[in-house]
C-alpha cells in the first residue's frame, strides 16, 4: 500500500515538483513491482495464474514508465503508465472474484 502511494504521489506531484517526480514515482513503481513478484497468490486454477501474469506485466509496465521519464523527458510515459495502471485495475478486480467463485 505505501509503494502504492509513493507510486501516485510521484506521478501527482510532476506538477509541483517537476525536478525529482520521476524519482518519486520510479522508487513507488519499483517497490511496487518487487511486492507484486514477491507476494503474488498460487493457485492451481488457469484463470488465476493468468491474471497474477497479467497484474505482473502491468506492474513491469509502471516501472517502465519511470525509466521513459527518466530517460526521455517527454510524454510517452503516459501511455505506458495507462496501459499498466488499468492491467492493474483489471485484476485487482478480477483475481478476488475468481478465486471466491472457485471456493
Amino acid at each position: 500500500m505505501i509503494a502504492a502511494a509513493v507510486l501516485l504521489f510521484g506521478a501527482v506531484s510532476r506538477l509541483f515538483l517537476p525536478g525529482i517526480y520521476a524519482y518519486i514515482y520510479t522508487t513507488g513503481a519499483v517497490v511496487f513491482a518487487v511486492t507484486q513478484f514477491i507476494l503474488r497468490p498460487r493457485h492451481k486454477t488457469f484463470t488465476v495464474r493468468r491474471l497474477v501474469n497479467q497484474q505482473q506485466i502491468g506492474a513491469l509496465l509502471l516501472v517502465t514508465a519511470g525509466v521513459l521519464m527518466l530517460t526521455l523527458h517527454n510524454n510517452e510515459w503516459i501511455a505506458v503508465m495507462l496501459c499498466g495502471a488499468l492491467m492493474e485495475l483489471y485484476t485487482a478486480y478480477r483475481i478476488p472474484a475468481e478465486i471466491e467463485k472457485n471456493k
